[in-house]
């Protein structure tokens, strides 16, 4: 689940962080680095169990209505399609789910209001009023409307934005990617699957895990020759005028370059470059290119770039 556009904001932060400090701890930031990536990983299960949340505080009004002094005919015989989606009893029973809130306990009760004022745009929403009137119920259309949901009410939702910023520091930067990642699980949910049905491991495989740390280390082993070549061909630019954050985005493609014989040259110059759009200056992504562009010029005329 977390991919490497995320390891690499990830690594960037914590070097920006270590340096900034001036720690240089290695262990230090490994463990930062790690920990980081777990909180966003716990990111995806939290907003996993929005929607078991959402269902649950939908059952719970059901059941203090009915047990009202007077209650109306709606009361006693309210509509629980919502309750009995095929779809969340799936999430709710799934094991890897169950197991991994066990280890990791996360909770939405702190945000109670939140669960209710989304729980109350899905009864007034359209999405709602066709999935409720429908007599026909199928699995196929119980996924279907939280997927709708999802996407329509909860991804890029400013006021839950809020919240997981409020939660955790950490998932500022993560919020879209990892709502992404909730919709993709969403449509791979099958039936047959039942309480089995795999969810989204943390990384895809074990060689995105050693990318993570590999990164990390090589551009802490390497601030020196890494900020040698930057200087080399910023000479209009005395390195005190740089901006922090953009020696720091160099130092780590210029690593990436170097270390990663797998990784196409143009995907890494790419990647630091939107990195730079996003967490630098407005004119940092052209000096960036600009600069990283001659250093592989240089690397590939002295035959010391060593790419499949």
């Amino acid at each position: 689940m977390i991919n490497r556009v995320l390891i690499r904001i990830r690594v960037i932060q914590i070097l920006y962080s270590t340096y900034q400090n001036g720690s240089g701890d290695l262990k230090k930031a490994e463990n930062e680095l790690m920990f980081s990536l777990q909180k966003s990983y716990d990111l995806y299960y939290f907003l996993l169990l929005l929607l078991v949340e959402t269902t649950d505080a939908y059952a719970k009004r059901v059941e203090a209505r009915k047990a009202k002094l007077l209650p109306t005919d709606e009361d006693l015989n309210p509509n629980t399609k919502l309750i009995d989606n095929l779809f969340i009893k799936q999430l709710k029973s799934n094991i890897q789910f169950n197991e991994y809130l066990e280890e990791r306990p996360l909770s939405w009760d702190e945000y109670d209001n939140y669960v209710k004022g989304l729980l109350e745009n899905i009864l007034k929403s359209d999405t709602y009023a066709e999935y409720s009137q429908n007599v026909i119920s199928d699995y196929e259309s119980d996924r279907e409307f939280w997927r709708k949901i999802f996407k329509s009410m909860v991804y890029c939702d400013e006021k839950l934005d809020d919240i997981l910023e409020e939660e955790s520091v950490y998932w500022n930067d993560d919020i879209e990617i990892v709502q992404s990642f909730v919709l993709k699980t969403i449509k791979k949910f099958e039936y047959e699957n039942g309480e089995k049905q795999e969810l989204l491991s943390m990384f895809k495989d074990e060689e995105d895990r050693v990318f993570a740390v590999k990164l990390l280390r090589e551009s802490m082993f390497n601030v020196k020759s890494s900020r040698d070549m930057i200087n080399k061909y910023a000479k209009n630019w005395e390195s005190e005028r740089i901006a922090f954050m953009d020696m720091i985005i160099m130092q780590a493609a210029i690593i990436e370059i170097l270390s990663f014989p797998s990784i196409p040259i143009n995907v890494t110059m790419n990647e630091y470059i939107n990195i730079a759009k996003s967490y630098s200056t407005q004119k940092s992504s052209s000096f960036i290119n600009g600069i990283l562009d001659a250093i592989v010029s240089e690397l590939k005329a002295e035959n010391k770039l060593l790419k499949k």
